[in-house]
């Protein structure tokens, strides 16, 4: 122990933490600068249209960025727990440390932050990735964690999810991933079929696709759902059990499948109902629109009227009508 300055031998040092998700990161950038693109031609567009673009674009933006987000997130499952726990195998030494869990549709990450960082001469804040999408090993990824000797409990909770833990909740977890990723890739085609439809002024087709792409997000949700309700192992440190809940992309796709669902059904109903205040919504209807912000700034002309079968002369009044007898 001399020899390794009071730490213990053949574990590295915590793995350094990205500040930020790069994949979120690019999504964000990539939409942030469509939307600045528009904005820059804003004030070209005339009138209450302007306003009226704007939140189309901006809708239709915020659900294309949320539907490939969500895709790469790992924040779909998560939950945290305080405990007094061991921190390396073999070892009586125990660590008051935050351990949580992250479950996304490729793999999960476990997070061990010491309270305090600084603990038995180490720095414990460690944060490691467990994938089981198609293509990845999980095993091997969790052969190699034992290999590199992780803290124990990173390696316990990872434990719980791979094909050889009784719990039996590693192929739900994968496959439900697989399908969920696949549901959202096609409801982000979905999307991009209704932005095209809406652009060539194809609105019932459109309102049709969008309610389309809400039906499919929210059926992903309901694809990890089951895969969620399969998990009956407790994870336990001690007196204290980390338990898991819906993680913000969770409640996020939520929100934006019924948001998808909601717009596109008013669609629907106002093509069949009042077809011309859609129209007009969607900056289609010229003429209504340019008439009634004409009668909004005009004062009102006055009528000509026929008197005794003959037409009264009131050029002056009804510009263009011709005095006869």
């Amino acid at each position: 122990m001399t020899l390794w300055n009071g730490s213990y031998p053949f574990y590295p040092g915590a793995n350094a933490c990205f500040p930020f998700d790069t994949t979120r990161a690019v999504i964000v950038t990539v939409f942030l600068s469509v939307l600045a693109t528009f904005i820059i031609i804003l004030p070209g567009i005339p009138g209450r249209r302007r306003l009226l673009w704007f939140l189309q674009l901006v809708l239709g933006l915020f659900v294309g960025a949320v539907i490939l987000n969500v895709q790469f997130t790992r924040d779909w499952e998560h939950g945290w727990v305080q405990a007094n726990t061991s921190y390396k195998s073999f070892s009586p030494a125990q660590v008051s440390a935050d351990i949580g869990l992250h479950i996304g549709l490729a793999g999960l990450n476990v997070t061990l932050r010491g309270n305090p960082v600084q603990q038995i001469n180490e720095t414990i804040n460690y944060n490691e990735h467990f994938s089981w999408s198609f293509g990845e090993d999980y095993e091997l990824s969790y052969s190699q964690g034992l290999h590199r000797g992780l803290p124990s409990p990173i390696l316990y909770v990872a434990e719980k999810f791979s094909g050889q833990s009784p719990c039996g909740v590693h192929g739900q977890y994968r496959i439900a991933g697989h399908y969920v990723s696949l549901t959202l890739w096609l409801a982000f085609c979905t999307w991009l079929i209704s932005i095209l439809l809406f652009s060539m002024s194809i609105l019932l087709y459109g309102g049709q696709m969008l309610l389309l792409t809400g039906t499919l997000i929210l059926s992903s949700l309901l694809l990890f759902s089951t895969a969620r309700n399969s998990l009956r192992c407790p994870i336990q440190f001690g007196p204290v059990s980390l338990r898991t809940d819906y993680g913000e992309s969770f409640w996020l796709a939520l929100a934006t499948g019924l948001l998808c669902l909601l717009l596109g059904l008013a669609i629907v109903i106002l093509n069949s109902v009042q077809p011309q205040k859609l129209k007009l919504i969607f900056s289609l209807d010229r003429s209504s629109e340019e008439e009634q912000w004409e009668q909004s700034w005009l004062p009102a002309q006055p009528s000509c009227s026929a008197q005794g079968g003959f037409m009264v002369p009131l050029g002056e009044l009804c510009p263009g009508t011709a005095t006869r007898l």
